[in-house]
């Protein structure tokens, strides 16, 4: 079957009549027993309870409604997402709300995506209704509780329904905008798994190795989570170890111990869960486990410093791990989920910028250690990818900094009822080179640059602080304070009354002593006097979990300067 004509059901139905004993999800419950408690489906099960689940759903709407899944990370969550699918629904996976307080976020994709139907379970259901009501004026959903479905009894053959394009509305949280739910196809996913699996496994001679097990604590409501732990599983005919975020964050080690426990393990996570295992992982914890065997771990989702990659292959080389198993990567969600990622069988690239060339749109490389350290993200390989002057529509030539574009069958159809913001799926290029068509293009808006054929990603255009009249990204800025801080940092320009004031709120890992914050905070100071050529207005220390995030853990920087011009922060600093 060509990618164009496959569909997800279709790569499902293959997978359980081929390998229909073959162990396809493991799901490793760590909050009923921190020692962890696993419960297995495989394929023929896998494809049995999506065949019921997409029946019940026959008897609520029709092909082309949307259905919400709003459950905790479980086998049941994943049935439910490909059961809707079955259907001939398009399917939006969103997360658990939170539960001290209403979250805006699930009400606003509920509202906005309009669902027939909520895939659910019985421990949250009562929680989960309340959101209900998203949109007064709209019939309220049903809702479906997918784990007190009769899964013992032989399936009922669900109705052979045509299945819509849109296979599910993946929503971007986004740091500054109301969600936009983005219109995957089931050609984006089969086109842009065969992709990814061609790059990342560019090292080994027959793809993916036979004993390959994807290990993944992701949500399953974020692009790369979704695609990492429910597709790739899937396209591969291999087994997913999976676990969730939370289990996750309560203890690191456990990631480290699953890696080292399965075989030819691929992998992903933000950076700032290399930087977690690193430092909440003891040797005893590795005890007898081996990690010469794990084949692909994606940094991606946020900024991968060259710091942590040092710090997390120099940590992890006693138990085997290969440096050239992590791959930093780029990806958003518009292109389904993957873009380009670094060479495979190599430790990725790391390359010392200058900081003056950088401000004023150039990467060029710095010999001494001063400068901005970028780690690239590979050449583009089976994904057509150019960097463009965003005014002129032109694209830019090797080392200078421009919008990303992209083109290809991966790129997403647009954002869902909103056509002014669709307008960004169909960008034409003004002069395309040979080779290069006009368009249909897809601006990023995130910045970057081609570098010795490498594509680095600077920031996002939106996020560019403009301080004495000088560009500054606050990802480099962010990245020396984090350094000294230990946790999340947010760099933002406030107006002042002649320009802008940059202002650096930062998250405190470490003790706060009163002696330790002085100096923290001269440390800080200078360093981003010497090394950014800025003078920092106000830096405000916050204890753990202080700064607001998106769905993704990506801190929202348009957020932190409504709390700070608001003098919402409790900062430890402050005098009593």
């Amino acid at each position: 079957m060509a990618p164009s004509e496959a569909t997800i059901p279709a790569v499902l139905a293959d997978r359980a009549q081929q390998q229909p004993d073959d162990i396809a999800y493991t799901f490793v419950d760590y909050e009923a027993d921190p020692a962890g408690i696993s419960e297995s489906l495989t394929w023929s099960e896998v494809h049995e309870r999506v065949q019921i689940v997409a029946e019940k759903l026959s008897k609520i709407g029709s092909p082309g409604d949307r259905a919400v899944i709003l459950a905790p990370q479980s086998l049941e969550y994943v049935i439910g997402f490909l059961g809707a699918i079955q259907a001939g629904f398009i399917a939006v996976p969103l997360s658990m709300p939170q539960t001290r307080h209403h979250d805006e976020r699930v009400t606003g994709a509920m509202k906005d995506s309009t669902p027939v139907v909520v895939l659910t379970t019985s421990a949250v259901v009562d929680e989960v209704r309340k959101y209900g009501q998203a949109d007064p004026k709209a019939r309220p959903p049903k809702f479906l509780e997918v784990d007190t479905l009769d899964f013992d009894s032989p399936p009922k053959p669900a109705p052979q329904v045509p299945l819509p394009k849109t296979a599910y509305l993946q929503y971007t949280s986004g740091s500054t905008r109301q969600p936009a739910g983005v219109v995957v196809t089931h050609k984006n996913v089969i086109v842009n798994l065969e992709q990814l699996l061609t790059d990342y496994y560019e090292a080994c001679p027959g793809g993916a190795p036979e004993d390959t097990t994807v290990v993944t604590w992701l949500p399953f409501y974020h692009d790369m989570g979704l695609i990492v732990g429910v597709f790739i599983p899937m396209m591969l005919g291999r087994p997913a170890v999976q676990m969730s975020p939370v289990a996750f964050m309560q203890k690191p080690a456990r990631w480290m111990q699953q890696l080292g426990s399965h075989p030819s393990a691929f992998t992903a996570a933000p950076n700032f869960a290399f930087e977690l295992a690193v430092k909440r992982t003891t040797d005893e914890d590795l005890a007898g486990k081996d990690l010469s065997t794990v084949k692909v771990m994606i940094n991606g989702a946020e900024r991968v410093h060259g710091a942590t990659v040092r710090r997390f292959n120099e940590r992890f080389a006693a138990f085997g791990l290969a440096d050239s198993a992590m791959r930093p990567s780029y990806g958003l969600a518009e292109a389904t989920v993957y873009v380009v990622a670094s060479a495979g069988g190599r430790p990725p690239t790391a390359v010392r910028f200058d900081y003056e060339k950088l401000a004023a749109g150039h990467a060029e490389r710095c010999d001494d250690d001063g400068g901005a350290e970028l780690i690239g993200c590979g050449v583009p390989r089976s994904t057509t990818v150019r960097v463009v002057d965003p005014d002129s529509l032109v694209e830019n030539p090797a080392g200078k900094i421009g919008e990303v574009w992209l083109h290809g069958d991966h790129v997403a159809a647009g954002y869902w009822h909103n056509p002014k913001l669709s307008e960004l799926f169909a960008a034409q290029l003004g002069e395309p080179s040979a080779g290069t068509p006009k368009g249909p293009w897809l601006r990023t808006g995130d910045l970057g640059v081609m570098f010795d054929d490498e594509l680095y990603i600077i920031g996002r255009i939106k996020d560019l602080l403009i301080v004495d009249g000088r560009n500054h990204y606050p990802d480099d800025i962010e990245a020396t304070v984090a350094e000294f801080t230990g946790g999340r940092v947010a760099a933002i320009s406030v107006p002042d009354e002649a320009s802008e004031k940059l202002i650096v709120i930062a998250e405190l890992k470490k003790q706060a002593d009163p002696a330790l914050l002085e100096s923290v905070k001269q440390q800080v100071t200078a360093a981003i006097s010497q090394t950014h050529s800025v003078r920092l207005s106000d830096f405000v220390l916050v204890a753990p979990g202080s700064l607001p995030l998106t769905t993704s853990g990506k801190v929202r920087r348009a957020s932190c300067v409504e709390l700070y011009r608001n003098d919402k922060f409790s900062r430890l600093d402050a005098t009593t």
